[in-house]
């Protein structure tokens, strides 16, 4: 398995295209920006390569060896590996850049491009990537809080998401005003929340499936 070296922490961008003489252009033009670029001749080798943890974006033809540049967006949509992707390609079409778009692609783009409209297009994708792993890692902080809550404290939190108030959930729950407080104060503090904003934020932080679990 091939595995692209983590030297740094500048953005990475992956460019797959079967022609090597466009692969080594766009490399080029990515490093003369700061940028580190790795190279692939199909969604295949891509797939088989052990990649670093940076941000950063896909430059991707539509038209590859295998499975094409479409099948690898859909492929790796699926797989929660939502890496933003910019389509340059000299087979475009209306129907292949609608589906690309809806999608979720950053642009497609048609060969030849303008060195500034594809760097542009790269830049946005390594900033909507940045944005995305920084949302990513304050998810999974609130997942890891969320699991340290008691299982009471999970009903407590579930139920102040729901907008009830103490003595409700004190009913609900049939304990005291007094330890639902209690409870609250637990939650605020594991769930790292310093007001009822912000622990409203962290509980729709949370993935659907620990927000619709039954915390009974």
């Amino acid at each position: 398995m091939n595995t692209v070296a983590a030297t740094s922490e500048r953005p990475l961008v992956l460019i797959v295209d079967d022609d090597e003489a466009v692969r080594s252009a766009l490399q080029e033009l990515m490093f003369s920006v700061g940028l580190d670029a790795a190279g692939f001749a199909s969604a295949r080798e891509l797939l088989d390569t052990t990649l670093p943890d940076r941000s950063g974006c896909l430059v991707l033809d539509v038209r590859l060896p295998g499975t094409s540049g479409l099948d690898l967006q859909q492929q790796l949509a699926s797989t929660g590996k939502n890496k933003p992707i910019v389509f340059l390609t000299g087979h475009g079409d209306i129907p292949m850049t609608v589906q690309a778009m809806k999608a979720g692609a950053i642009d497609f783009l048609t060969k030849p491009v303008r060195d500034q409209t594809l760097l542009d297009a790269v830049t946005a994708g390594i900033e909507r990537d940045v944005t995305q792993r920084a949302k990513a890692r304050v998810a999974r902080q609130h997942v890891d809080h969320y699991k340290s809550l008691t299982r009471r404290e999970r009903q407590v939190l579930h139920a102040v998401a729901l907008g009830r108030f103490n003595k409700q959930i004190a009913f609900d729950l049939g304990i005291s005003e007094v330890t639902v407080k209690l409870h609250r104060s637990n939650v605020m503090r594991k769930m790292h929340a310093m007001s009822v904003g912000e622990l409203i934020r962290a509980w729709e932080a949370l993935p659907a499936e620990l927000r619709g679990e039954d915390p009974t």
